[in-house]
C-alpha cells in the first residue's frame, strides 16, 4: 500500500490518521466543554459550550470567536466524540443529527475522504479535481475484499455488486443518484473500469493477440478486447451526449443505463446501453455561458484541414446554432479530445466511412442554422434570398437544392384527397429547419448508441446475469423550466420512490414477515401523490395525459393546455401555482428538492415533435446511404401539415398519421421509464448519493445549506436511523449454524435440531444481548456491527486452533527429533566403550589366545549350526505360511463351487419341472389334436351336405336376383319420379322462403311504422293536453297572454303538420295492411299445396325405406357370413401362434441345455484347475476326463439320436399338424361357408317362399296398386295439369304480384330515397333533435319556470281579477283607505329609520365581533405555533432519547465484553494456578526421583568398591598361585612324584580359574552395566536438571509476562470501568436531566393543552354569544313591518341576482310582457280611478306599482331559488359519487401496491430459494454421485432380470392364457359339434383308424421320451456320484490341512490311486507313486530321530 501516483500518496485519500482522531487532550476538552452544536446561517451549524440553562433558553459560547449566544433549547443538537471523527460509516455515529452528518462529511471531504458509508448506501462528494485513488494498484487492493475490511470507494461498491452476482446469482443494479454536477458519470466510469479488470476474460486476450498488462499503460491495454470497447464506449456516447452547462463542465444531457452481461464463471461477455431523453433542443440553442454538445466544437477545433474542406466547415462565430461562440472548458483541449474520440471510434470497430458519414452529418446540422429566410414585400410568404448554406447542407446530406427549397418554402399538403402547396410563413419555415436540425441530431445518436451496442454484444448468448449502472440526469431546476426538465424531475422522483421503498418499505415488511417485534415507522417519505401528478391516465389525468389529450384537440394551444392543468389538478397537494410572474412561469410542481415552477411554451409542438414530412422524404430519398438509413422511418413522423390542420381541419382528423404510429414523447419516455423501473425492481440495487458541495466548480470548498438541502431530499438521516434501530444484517438459520457452529463447540447436541432451536442454543453459548439480534421464521437479523465481530471472533478461534494445530505438530516433531539423538548418544557411548575396551584389551597376551583359540571350539559352531536351523526353520516357516495360504484359496474355490453345484442343482431341478410340464403340455395337444381330428371330419360331411345344399341355393338365388333387378328398375323409376317431385318442392320452399322474407320485412317495417305511429300518438297527446292546457290557461289569461296566444299557434301549426303526417301514415298503413292481407292469403293457398305434396311425398319414402330395410338385411346377412369366416381365422391364427409358442419354449429349454452344459464345461475346468496338484488327482482327472468323455460321446450320441427322432417327430408332427390345419382351415372355411350359404339360403329360402308368396300376394296386389297407381297418376297427371294450370294461375298471380312488386319495389325505391332523405333528415333532426334536446332541456327549465311563472300569473290574474272586483266594490271605500294608507306609510318611514338605526347598531357590533375572531384566530395560530415547536421539542427529544438508547445498548455491550474479558481473564487465573501446581508437582516429584536415583547411584557405587576390591583379592590370589606354579615348575625334584597331583591340582585350578573368569566376566559385565547406568543416570539427571530449570525460568518468565500483562489489563479495565462509570453517571445525569426536561415539557405542553381548551372554550362561548346576537338580529329583522322587510330584502336579493339576470333576460321577456300588459291594465284601472278620484291617483299608482314590483320579483326569486337548489343537489350527488370513486380508487391502488410488494418479495424469495435449490441440487449431485451411479448400475441389472424374468412370465402367462382360451373354444366347438354326433358316424369310424395310426406314433414318441428320461436320470446319478467324489477329496483336503497344521506324520488312505505331496525341512513331495512315497516316509521317520548334543 505504499505505492505512490505521482508525488502524492493514495493512502491519505483513502485512510483516517486514527493518531489524530484519538488524541487524548481533544477527547478531555470534548467532555470539559459540554459542546454541542447550534445553528448557523454561514456554516449551517457551529460548534459551541454551553455556559448557562435558563429554562427553554440556553446561553452558550461559540468555539470559533468566543461570542456568547442564548438559543432555544429545541435548536441545539447534541456533539458526538472526538474518537467518532471522521468515521467511515455515518451508522455508527453516538449522536445521529445533521449536524453530526454535516461535520462528518464536512471533515473527511476537507481531508480528500471524498467517499462515506451511510447505512446501506455510499456517500460521494464532487472533489472538483483528480484524486490518485483510481490505478489499478488501487483495485487489486479493493478486489475479494469485504466491504468492512477496506475504508470506503466507489470500487468497493463494485466489488460487492460483483460478489453478490457471482454468490447468489440475483442481477445487481448500481444506481449513481444526485444532482447534475455531483459527479455520477465520474463514477459510472470508475464503476465500469473496476468491473473491465475484474472480470476480464483471459480468452479475450488470447483471440485478440493483445500483449500482457502493464502497470502504466492501464487504460487501454488492461484487459481484453471486449473489456477495451466497453471502456471505450464512454468517450464516444461523452462527445456526443455531454455538454458544459452552468453546474457541470461535462454534462450528461441524456440518460443512460449500462448493462454489462457475465457469464457462470464471472467473465463479461457483452453489455447494452440504452439511452433515455437526448436533450436535443441544446443542439439548436443554448443559454449563456453554455454550450452544446462537445463533438460539434472538437470537430470544428481538431479538424485537419482535408477534413474541414470535405466537410465545408468554418469558424465558430459563422454558425447560428453555437449561441455564444466557442466558449472553451479550463483544463480540457478539444483538439486533443477529437482525437481520443476518433482513436475510441476506431477501438470500437468504426469504419473510416462510417466515421466521415457521421461527422457530415454533424456538419449539417450546423448549416442547418445558416440558412436564412426573408419575408416578402407583399405577403406574408418566406423566401430563401441566399441558398449558399442550402447548397452546403445538400451537398453534405445528398439531396437536391431545388428539391430542398421547394420543400421548405412550398410543402405539398394534402387538402381532402389532393395535395397542395402552400406557402410558408417566416416563422413556419425557421422552425421546421431547427426541428430538422434536432431530428437529424437524435437519429444520428440513436444509431450510434446501436452501432456501440452491436459492437459490445458480440456474443448471441445471453449472460448469466448482469450488472446494471444507471446514470441518469439529476434534480433540474433553472430559471426557465421546460418540458424536458419536467421528464427529468419525474424520472429522479421515480429513482427516490425506489430507494424509499427498498430502504425503508420493504426492511420493515421483512420485519413483519419474520414475526420481529417491530413498530412500522413512518419517514414520510411517500412521493407517490408527486408521481401520480405527473404520470396518472386518469380520474383525474396527470400532466402527462393532459399534454397527451390536448395534442389530440384541435384548436388546442399551450394556454388551454395550462387551464386544463389549472382546473385538473388546481387542488392537489403537490400543485401550486407559480412563484413566480403569470408571464415567467404557467405552473409549480413541488418536487422532493424543492417547488419547481414550469413554463408550458411549446410543450405541445415538444410533445408531438412535428417534422416538414416533404424534406424528411427528400432525406429518406437521398443519395448518400448513411442519411438515407437514419431516416429510414419517415412513414411514422407527425407532418407540419398535420400541425397547421390543428387550426383548420374537425376533431380528430389532425392526427391521423401514417399506418397508426403517431405516439407522443411523454409516451415513449414514460413506456420507456416503466421498462427501466421494472429491470431495477428485479435486481438488487446498490445506491451512490452524488452530492455537489458548491455551484462554483469550486475544489475544497463545501456550501453547508446546499449539502444539507441533498442529504434531507436523499433519505440520508432516515437511512441510517432505520440501519441503527432495524437489523439490517440477517443470515438464513442454515447458514449461520454451518457458519458460526466453531465459535459454539458443544452448544448443539448430536442428532437432528431444528434450524431456529439450534441457532437459538448458539445465540445463549454466545451471549449475545438481546438488543443485539432477533430471530425470524427463517432468518436470524443482528444490529450493524455484530455479524462483523462474530467474523472477528471466528477469524480468531480459526486462527487459535491453527496454532494449536502447529504446535502440536512442531511439538510431535521435537519429541521425535529428541528420542533420536538419544539413542544416539546411547550409541556412541557403546562404542566408545567397546573402542576403550578393545584398546585395553589387544595387547594382553590371554585376549591373543582366546583370540586363537575361539575359532577352534565347537561351541562357535554349533551357533553357527543354530543360525543355519534357524535360517531353516523361517524358511520353513514361510513355506508353511504359503502353504496355508494356498489352502484357504482352495477352500474358498471349493466353496464356490458347492454353491455352484448347489445352483445347478438347483436349475436342473426346474428343468426337470420344466420338461414335465412341457411333457403334460404335448400330451393335452395331442388330445386336442385327436378332438380337432374328429371335428375336423364331422365338418368335411357337413361340408359336403351343406355344398349340395348351397347348389341349390345358388341356382334359387339367381331366380331371386333377376326378380330383385326387375324390382330395382321399377324403385328406379319411382325415385326419379320422386327426385323431380322433390325438385319441385324445393323451388317451391325457396319461393315461400322469399315470401316469407318479404313478408318478414315488411313486418318489420310495419312495426317500426307502428311504433312511430305509437310515438306520434304518445306525442299527439302530449301536445293535445298540452295544447288543452295552453287554451285553459290562455282561455283565462286573455287579453294579458299574447305571447302565449303566439306560442300555441307555433304549436297549433306545428300540430296541423304532425296531424298531416299522421293521416300520411295512417293511409301509407292502410295500404300495406291490405297488401299484407293479399299476400297472407296467397301464402295459406301455398302452404296447402306444400302439405299435399309433403303427404305424396312420405308415401314415397315409406316405400323406398322398406325396400331399403330388405336391401340392408341382405347386407348384414352377409356381414354375419363375413363375420363367422374371420372368427375362424382368427383361431387359425391363434393356434399357430401356440406352435410358435412351443416352439420357443423348446428352443428356450435347448438353450438352456446349452447353457448347462457350457456350465459343466466351466465347472470341469476348473476341477480341472483345482485337481491339477497331485499325480493321483491327475489321475482321477484323466479317469474322469476319459469317463466324461465317453458320457459325453454317448450323450452326443443320445442327443443325436435324440434329435434325429425328435426332428422326426417334429417332422411327423408338424406334417400332420400342416395337414390337420390345411384340412381344419378348408374345414372351417367349408363350415363357415356352408353354414352362411346355408343360413342364408334357408332365411333366403324362407325370404324367398314369403317372398314368393308375399311377391304373388304383391303381385296381385300390385296389380291392384298398378291399377289404383294408373288411376292415382291420371289423377296426379289431371292434377299435374290442375297444378300447371294453378302453376299459370299461379305465375300469372306472380307475375301480377311481381307487377305489384315493382310497384311496390317501385315505392319502396321512392320510400327508401324518400327514407334516404328522410335518413338525412333524420340525421339533420337528429343533430336538431340533439339541438332541440338541449333546447328542450333548456326548454323544459323553461317550461318549468314559465309553468311556475303562469301559475303565478294566473294566481296574479286572480288576484287581479278579486282585486278588480273588489275595487270596484270598494270604490265608495277608498277614500278612508287612502287615508288609512297615507298613515301606515308615514308611520313605517319612522319605523324604516328606527330600524336603519338599528343595524348600523348590529354592524358595529358585527365588526367587533370580527375582530374579537381576529384576535381568537391570532391567539390560536400562536397557540398551534407553540405546540408545533413543542411537538418539535418533543422528537428532538425523542431522537435523543433513540440516542442515548443505541448508546446505552453500546455501553452494554462493552459492559458484557468487559465481563466476558473478566471471565476469561479469571479462566487464564485459574488456569495458570493450576499449571503452576502441576509444574511444582511435577517439581517435587523430579526432586524425588532424582534423590531416590541418587541413593542407588551410592548404593551401586558402594558395590562396585567391593567388587573392584574383590577382583584386587582375586588378582592378588591369582598371582600367588602363578608364583607358587612358576615355584611348583621349578622345583624338578618332586616332579616324578606329584604329577598326577600337579595334574589334579591343575584340573582343580583350572576349574577354579574358569569359574573364577567366568565370576570376573560377570563382574565385569555388571559392573560395565552400573557405570553405563551411573553415566546415563548423571547426563538424564543434568538434561533433566538442565530442562526443568529451563522450563522453571520459562515459566517464571512467562508467567511474570502475564502478571504484568493481567496487571496492565485490570489497570486499563479499571480505567475503562472508571471511564464508563463517568459515562455510566454522565448518562444518568444526562438521563435524569432529560427526564426532567420531557417533565417541564410534559408539564408544558399540557399547560399549552389547558390553554388551548380555555381558548376553545372561549372560543365556544364567542360562538354562542354571536349565535345569541344573530338571534337578536334576527328577531330585530322579523319584527320590522312585513312590506318593509320584504321592501328590503327584495332590494338586497335584486342587487346579488343582477348578475343572473343579464343571462335570465330571454327567460324574463315573457314575464316582463306579461308584466306590461298587467302595467297597461292598471294604468286603465289607474285611468279609471284617477276619472273617479283624480286627487288619489297618484298614492294609488305607487302603491300599484309597488306591489307588482314586489310580486314579480318574489316570484323570480323563489324560481331562482328553486334552480339553485335543483343545482345545489346536483352538485351534492356528484361530489359524494367523485368522493366514493376517490376511496374506491385510492382502496384499489392500496391494495394493488400491496399486492405488487407482496408479488416482488414472493419473486425474490422464489429467486433466493431457486439459487439455494440451485446450490444445494449441485451439492447434492456432487455428493451423492457416485452412489447414485453405483445404485443406478445395480438397479439396471436387476431391472434387466426383472424384465427378463417378467418376459419370460409373461410369455408364460399368455401361453396358458391362450391354451385357456383354446381349450375354451374347443370345447364349445366340442359342444356344437356333439349335438351334429349323429350325422357323422361314418366319419368317425374312419377317424378312430386314424386316431389308432396316430395313438401307434404317439406310443412311439412316449417310448423314445422314456428313453430320452432314463439317459438323463443316468446322467444325474453319474452327476451325484460326482459330486460325492468332490467331496471326499474336499475332506481329504481337509484332513490334510488339519495334519499339515498339527505338523504330525502324513498318512494317505488306501482309498486312492494317489495323493498329495508336502515340503518339509526343504524336501518337497512332488507327484510320487506309492512305493516311493512310503520309501520317502521312511527316510523322513529314520531322520526325525534325536541328535545328539554337541559338547
Amino acid at each position: 500500500m505504499s505505492h505512490r501516483s505521482g508525488q502524492e500518496d493514495p493512502e491519505r485519500y483513502l485512510f483516517v490518521d486514527r493518531a489524530v482522531v484519538y488524541n487524548p487532550a481533544t477527547q478531555a476538552d470534548w467532555t470539559a466543554k459540554k459542546l454541542v452544536w447550534v445553528p448557523s446561517e454561514r456554516h449551517g451549524f457551529e460548534a459551541a459550550s454551553i455556559r448557562e440553562e435558563r429554562g427553554e433558553e440556553v446561553l452558550v459560547e461559540l468555539a470559533e470567536n468566543g461570542k456568547k449566544v442564548v438559543i432555544n433549547k429545541d435548536d441545539i443538537q447534541k456533539m458526538n466524540p472526538p474518537k467518532f471523527s471522521k468515521v467511515e460509516d455515518m451508522a455508527e455515529l453516538t449522536c445521529l443529527n445533521e449536524a453530526s452528518v454535516l461535520h462528518n462529511l464536512k471533515d473527511r471531504y476537507y481531508s480528500g475522504l471524498i467517499y462515506t458509508y451511510s447505512g446501506l448506501f455510499c456517500v460521494v462528494i464532487n472533489p472538483y479535481k483528480n484524486l490518485p485513488i483510481y490505478s489499478e494498484n488501487i483495485i487489486e487492493m479493493y478486489r475479494g475484499k469485504k466491504r468492512h475490511e477496506m475504508p470506503p470507494h466507489i470500487y468497493a461498491i463494485s466489488e460487492s455488486a460483483y460478489r453478490c452476482m457471482l454468490q447468489d446469482r440475483e442481477d445487481q443494479s448500481i444506481l449513481c443518484t444526485g444532482e447534475s454536477g455531483a459527479g455520477k458519470t465520474e463514477n459510472t466510469k470508475k464503476v465500469i473500469q473496476y468491473l473491465a479488470h475484474v472480470a476480464s476474460s483471459h480468452k479475450g486476450r488470447k483471440d485478440h493477440n493483445i500483449p500482457p498488462e502493464s502497470p502504466k499503460a492501464f487504460k487501454l491495454q488492461a484487459s481484453g478486447e471486449l473489456e477495451r470497447q466497453l471502456l471505450q464506449a464512454n468517450p464516444i456516447l461523452e462527445s456526443f451526449g455531454n455538454a458544459k452547462t452552468v453546474k457541470n463542465d461535462n454534462s450528461s444531457r441524456f440518460g443512460k443505463f449500462i448493462r454489462i452481461n457475465f457469464d457462470v464463471t464471472g467473465y463479461i461477455v457483452g453489455a447494452n446501453i440504452e439511452t433515455y431523453l437526448l436533450e436535443k433542443s441544446r443542439a439548436i440553442r443554448q443559454a449563456k455561458d453554455e454550450r452544446t454538445f462537445h463533438i460539434f466544437y472538437r470537430l470544428l477545433a481538431g479538424a485537419g484541414e482535408h477534413l474541414r474542406t470535405d466537410l465545408l466547415l468554418e469558424g465558430f462565430n459563422n454558425y447560428r446554432f453555437l449561441s455564444n461562440g466557442n466558449i472553451p472548458i479550463p483544463g480540457q483541449q478539444d483538439k486533443e479530445n477529437f482525437q481520443e474520440t476518433l482513436e475510441a471510434m476506431h477501438i470500437m470497430s468504426f469504419s473510416h466511412d462510417e466515421i466521415i458519414c457521421m461527422l457530415k452529418v454533424v456538419s449539417g446540422v450546423l448549416q442547418f442554422g445558416n440558412i436564412v429566410f426573408k419575408k416578402e414585400r407583399n405577403s406574408d410568404q418566406a423566401s430563401m434570398p441566399e441558398n449558399t448554406a442550402a447548397q452546403k447542407l445538400c451537398h453534405l446530406l445528398g439531396m437536391n437544392v431545388m428539391e430542398f427549397t421547394r420543400a421548405i418554402l412550398t410543402p405539398r399538403i394534402k387538402v381532402g384527397r389532393d395535395y397542395v402547396q402552400k406557402a410558408q410563413t417566416k416563422e413556419q419555415a425557421d422552425f421546421a429547419v431547427e426541428a430538422l436540425a434536432k431530428a437529424t441530431y437524435e437519429r444520428l445518436f440513436r444509431w450510434l448508441v446501436h452501432r456501440i451496442n452491436k459492437a459490445l454484444d458480440r456474443t448471441k448468448r445471453q449472460g448469466a446475469s448482469f450488472i446494471g449502472i444507471l446514470d441518469i440526469a439529476g434534480f433540474e431546476i433553472f430559471e426557465l423550466n421546460s418540458f424536458e426538465q419536467l421528464c427529468i424531475n419525474y424520472t429522479n422522483e421515480k429513482l427516490q420512490q425506489l430507494f424509499n421503498h427498498t430502504m425503508f418499505i420493504l426492511e420493515q415488511e421483512e420485519y413483519q414477515r419474520e414475526g420481529i417485534e417491530w413498530s412500522f415507522i413512518d419517514f414520510g417519505l411517500d412521493l407517490q401523490p408527486c408521481i401520480d401528478l405527473i404520470e396518472r391516465p386518469n380520474n383525474p389525468p396527470g400532466i402527462l395525459a393532459l399534454l397527451d389529450e390536448e395534442c389530440w384537440f384541435p384548436k388546442a394551444t399551450d394556454k388551454t393546455f395550462v387551464d386544463k392543468v389549472l382546473q385538473e389538478q388546481g387542488t392537489h397537494t403537490k400543485f401550486q401555482k407559480p412563484r413566480q410572474l403569470k408571464d415567467k412561469a404557467d405552473f409549480c410542481i413541488i418536487h422532493i428538492l424543492c417547488p419547481v415552477d414550469y413554463k408550458a411554451d411549446e410543450w405541445l409542438m415538444k410533445n408531438m415533435d412535428p417534422l416538414n414530412d416533404n424534406v424528411a422524404t427528400l432525406l429518406h430519398q437521398s443519395t448518400d446511404k448513411f442519411v438515407a438509413e437514419l431516416w429510414k422511418d419517415v412513414d411514422r413522423i407527425v407532418g407540419l401539415d398535420q400541425v397547421a390542420g390543428m387550426n383548420e381541419t374537425a376533431f380528430g382528423a389532425a392526427y391521423k398519421t401514417k399506418k397508426g404510429m403517431f405516439r407522443t414523447v411523454g409516451q415513449l419516455y414514460k413506456e420507456q421509464l416503466s421498462k427501466l423501473m421494472a429491470t431495477l425492481r428485479n435486481t438488487n440495487p446498490n445506491f451512490v448519493r452524488c452530492i455537489i458541495p458548491n455551484h462554483e466548480k469550486r475544489a475544497g470548498k463545501l456550501d453547508p445549506h446546499l449539502v444539507l438541502d441533498q442529504l434531507r431530499c436523499n433519505g440520508v438521516l432516515e437511512g441510517i436511523r432505520i440501519c441503527r434501530q432495524g437489523f439490517p444484517n440477517r443470515i438464513v438459520f442454515q447458514e449461520f449454524r454451518q457458519r458460526y457452529e466453531i465459535l459454539t463447540p458443544n452448544a448443539i447436541p448430536k442428532g437432528f435440531m431444528d434450524g431456529k432451536q439450534a441457532c437459538e442454543r448458539m445465540i445463549q453459548a454466545l451471549e449475545l444481548d438481546i438488543n443485539l439480534f432477533r430471530i425470524g421464521q427463517s432468518k436470524i437479523f443482528f444490529r450493524a456491527g455484530v455479524l462483523a465481530h462474530l467474523e472477528e471472533e471466528r477469524d480468531l478461534k480459526i486462527t487459535d486452533i491453527i496454532i494449536y494445530f502447529q504446535a502440536v505438530c512442531r511439538g510431535y516433531l521435537a519429541r521425535k527429533a529428541f528420542a533420536k539423538k538419544q539413542q544416539q548418544l546411547s550409541a556412541l557411548k557403546v562404542l566408545q566403550r567397546n573402542c576403550a575396551a578393545y584398546l585395553k584389551l589387544r595387547h594382553w597376551q590371554w585376549w591373543r589366545l582366546f583370540t586363537k583359540v575361539k575359532p577352534l571350539l565347537q561351541v562357535t559352531r554349533q551357533e553357527e549350526e543354530m543360525q543355519a536351523k534357524d535360517e531353516e526353520l523361517v524358511k520353513v516357516k514361510e513355506k508353511q505360511t504359503k502353504v496355508e495360504g494356498e489352502l484357504m484359496e482352495m477352500e474358498r474355490k471349493h466353496q464356490q463351487l458347492m454353491e455352484e453345484k448347489n445352483i445347478l442343482a438347483e436349475q436342473l431341478q426346474a428343468e426337470t419341472e420344466l420338461f414335465a410340464e412341457a411333457e403334460e403340455m404335448r400330451a393335452r395337444l395331442a388330445s386336442k389334436k385327436q378332438e380337432l381330428e374328429e371335428i375336423l371330419h364331422d365338418l368335411e360331411s357337413r361340408l359336403e351336405e351343406e355344398e349340395e345344399r348351397s347348389q341349390g341355393m345358388v341356382n334359387e338365388k339367381k331366380k331371386m336376383q333377376s326378380h330383385i333387378q326387375d324390382l330395382e328398375e321399377q324403385l328406379d323409376e319411382e325415385e326419379a319420379a320422386r327426385q323431380k317431385l322433390q325438385l319441385e318442392k324445393v323451388t317451391a320452399e325457396a319461393k315461400i322462403k322469399k315470401f316469407e322474407e318479404d313478408i318478414l320485412l315488411l313486418e318489420d317495417q310495419n312495426s317500426k311504422f307502428v311504433k312511430e305511429k305509437k310515438l306520434l300518438e304518445d306525442r299527439i297527446n302530449e301536445v293535445t293536453s298540452m295544447l288543452a292546457e295552453e287554451e285553459e290557461k290562455a282561455k283565462n289569461v286573455g287579453k294579458i297572454k299574447n305571447k302565449q296566444e303566439l306560442m300555441l299557434v307555433d304549436l297549433e301549426e306545428r300540430l296541423k303538420k304532425e296531424e298531416k303526417t299522421r293521416q300520411e301514415l295512417e293511409k301509407a298503413k292502410r295500404k300495406l295492411d291490405g297488401e299484407t292481407s293479399d299476400f297472407q292469403d296467397q301464402i295459406t293457398e301455398l302452404q296447402t299445396q306444400i302439405e299435399e305434396f309433403k303427404g305424396h311425398l312420405c308415401k314415397k319414402e315409406e316405400e323406398q325405406q322398406m325396400l331399403q330395410a330388405r336391401g340392408e338385411d341382405e347386407v348384414s346377412q352377409k356381414n354375419n357370413a363375413l363375420k363367422q369366416v374371420r372368427e375362424m381365422q382368427a383361431q387359425l391364427s391363434e393356434l399357430q401362434e401356440d406352435l410358435e409358442s412351443e416352439k420357443q419354449a423348446r428352443n428356450k429349454a435347448e438353450k438352456l441345455k446349452r447353457d448347462l452344459s457350457e456350465e459343466l464345461e466351466a465347472l470341469k475346468t476348473e476341477l480341472e484347475d483345482t485337481l491339477d496338484t497331485t499325480a493321483a488327482q491327475q489321475e482321477l482327472r484323466t479317469k474322469r476326463e476319459q469317463e466324461v468323455a465317453e458320457l459325453k460321446k454317448a450323450i452326443e450320441e443320445e442327443t443325436k439320436n435324440h434329435e434325429a427322432q425328435i426332428q422326426e417327430m417334429r417332422q411327423r408332427h408338424g406334417s400332420a399338424l400342416e395337414e390337420l390345419s390345411e384340412q381344419l382351415e378348408q374345414a372351417k372355411r367349408f363350415k363357415a361357408n356352408l353354414e352362411k350359404t346355408k343360413q342364408s339360403q334357408e332365411s333366403a329360402n324362407k325370404e324367398l317362399a314369403g317372398e314368393v308368396k308375399s311377391l304373388q300376394q304383391a303381385k296381385t296386389e300390385s296389380e291392384h296398386k298398378r291399377k289404383k297407381l294408373e288411376g292415382q297418376l291420371q289423377e296426379f297427371m289431371a292434377r299435374v295439369t290442375e297444378g300447371e294450370r294453378a302453376k299459370g294461375e299461379l305465375a300469372e298471380r306472380s307475375h301480377k304480384v311481381q307487377t305489384e312488386l315493382d310497384n311496390v319495389s317501385a315505392m319502396l325505391e321512392d320510400a327508401e330515397r324518400k327514407g334516404i332523405k328522410m335518413a338525412k333528415d333524420v340525421a339533420g333532426l337528429e343533430s336538431q333533435l340533439q339541438d332541440t334536446q338541449e333546447l328542450l332541456q333548456e326548454e323544459t327549465r323553461q317550461k318549468l319556470n314559465l309553468s311556475s311563472r303562469i301559475r303565478q300569473l294566473e294566481e296574479e290574474k286572480n288576484t287581479l281579477q278579486e282585486q278588480q272586483e273588489e275595487d270596484e266594490e270598494a270604490r265608495k271605500n277608498l277614500e278612508k283607505q287612502m287615508l288609512t294608507i297615507q298613515a301606515q306609510l308615514s308611520e313605517s318611514k319612522k319605523k324604516l329609520e328606527d330600524d336603519v338605526g338599528t343595524i348600523d347598531g348590529l354592524e358595529e357590533t358585527k365588526k367587533k365581533l370580527q375582530k374579537d375572531m381576529e384576535l381568537t384566530s391570532q391567539r390560536l395560530d400562536e397557540k398551534t405555533i407553540a405546540f408545533e415547536k413543542m411537538e418539535k421539542t418533543k422528537t428532538r427529544l425523542q431522537q435523543e432519547l433513540d440516542d442515548l438508547t443505541v448508546d446505552l445498548d453500546h455501553q452494554r455491550q462493552i459492559v458484557s465484553s468487559l465481563e466476558k474479558k473478566q471471565k476469561k481473564f479469571d479462566q487464564m487465573l485459574a488456569e495458570e494456578k493450576s499449571i503452576s501446581a502441576r509444574y511444582a508437582e511435577e517439581r517435587d516429584r523430579a526432586e524425588a526421583e532424582a534423590r531416590e536415583k541418587e541413593t542407588k547411584a551410592l548404593s551401586m557405587t558402594r558395590a562396585l568398591d567391593e567388587a573392584l576390591e574383590a577382583k584386587e583379592e582375586l588378582e592378588r590370589i591369582n598371582k600367588q598361585l602363578r608364583a607358587e606354579m612358576e615355584d611348583l615348575m621349578s622345583s624338578k625334584d618332586d616332579v616324578g612324584k606329584n604329577v598326577h597331583e600337579l595334574e589334579k591340582s591343575k584340573r582343580t585350578l583350572e576349574q577354579q580359574l574358569e569359574e573364577m573368569k567366568t565370576q570376573l566376566e560377570e563382574l565385569e559385565d555388571e559392573l560395565q552395566a552400573t557405570e553405563d547406568a551411573k553415566l546415563r543416570l548423571e547426563v538424564n539427571m543434568q538434561a533433566m536438571k538442565a530442562q526443568y530449570e529451563r522450563d522453571l525460568q520459562g515459566r517464571d518468565d512467562q508467567n511474570d509476562e502475564k502478571k504484568r500483562a493481567l496487571i496492565k489489563q485490570v489497570r486499563e479495565m479499571e480505567a475503562e470501568l472508571e471511564d464508563e462509570r463517568k459515562q455510566r453517571a454522565l448518562a444518568v445525569a444526562a438521563k435524569k436531566k432529560l427526564e426532567m426536561d420531557l417533565k417541564d415539557v410534559e408539564a408544558q405542553v399540557e399547560g399549552a393543552s389547558k390553554a388551548r381548551d380555555e381558548a376553545i372554550k372561549q372560543l365556544r362561548k364567542l360562538q354562542a354569544q354571536m349565535k345569541d346576537y344573530q338571534r337578536e338580529l334576527e328577531d330585530a329583522r322579523a319584527s320590522r313591518d312585513d312590506i318593509f322587510a320584504v321592501s328590503k330584502e327584495n332590494e338586497k336579493k335584486l342587487k346579488s341576482l343582477e348578475a343572473e339576470i343579464v343571462q335570465l333576460h330571454e327567460d324574463l321577456a315573457a314575464s316582463e310582457r306579461g308584466r306590461r300588459h298587467a302595467e297597461q291594465e292598471r294604468d286603465e284601472l289607474q285611468d279609471e280611478i284617477s276619472n273617479s278620484t283624480s286627487g288619489k291617483s297618484a298614492l294609488m299608482d305607487e302603491k300599484r306599482r309597488l306591489e307588482a314590483r314586489i310580486a314579480q320579483l318574489e316570484e323570480e326569486l323563489e324560481e331562482e331559488q328553486g334552480n339553485m337548489e335543483l343545482l345545489n343537489d346536483r352538485f351534492r350527488k356528484t361530489t359524494m359519487q367523485v368522493d366514493t370513486l376517490t376511496t374506491e380508487l385510492s382502496a384499489e391502488r392500496s391494495t394493488a401496491q400491496k399486492s405488487e410488494n407482496a408479488r416482488q418479495q414472493l419473486e425474490r424469495q422464489n429467486k433466493e430459494l431457486r439459487a439455494k435449490l440451485g446450490e444445494l441440487e449441485g451439492a447434492v449431485k456432487s455428493r451423492f454421485k457416485a452412489s447414485i451411479t453405483a445404485l443406478e448400475a445395480k438397479i439396471a441389472q436387476l431391472e434387466e432380470q426383472l424384465e427378463q424374468e417378467a418376459k419370460e412370465r409373461a410369455a408364460a402367462n399368455k401361453i396358458v392364457r391362450r391354451t385357456e382360451k383354446k381349450l375354451k373354444e374347443i370345447c364349445m366347438q366340442v359342444e356344437d359339434e356333439r349335438r351334429h354326433a349323429d350325422q357323422f358316424k361314418e366319419q368317425v369310424e374312419k377317424a378312430n383308424s386314424r386316431m389308432k395310426q396316430l395313438k401307434r406314433q404317439l406310443e412311439e414318441a412316449e417310448e423314445e421320451a422314456t428313453r430320452a428320461n432314463a439317459s438323463r436320470r443316468k446322467l444325474q446319478r453319474e452327476l451325484d456320484d460326482a459330486t460325492e467324489a468332490s467331496e471326499g477329496l474336499s475332506r481329504e483336503v481337509h484332513t490334510l490341512k488339519n495334519r499339515l497344521r498339527r505338523g504330525g506324520p502324513i498318512s494317505f488312505s488306501s482309498s486312492r490311486s494317489g495323493r498329495r505331496a508336502l515340503q518339509v525341512e526343504g524336501t518337497s513331495l512332488d507327484l510320487l507313486s506309492d512305493d516311493e512315497l512310503e520309501n520317502k516316509i521312511t527316510d523322513n521317520n529314520a531322520n526325525e530321530t534325536p541328535a545328539t548334543p554337541l559338547e
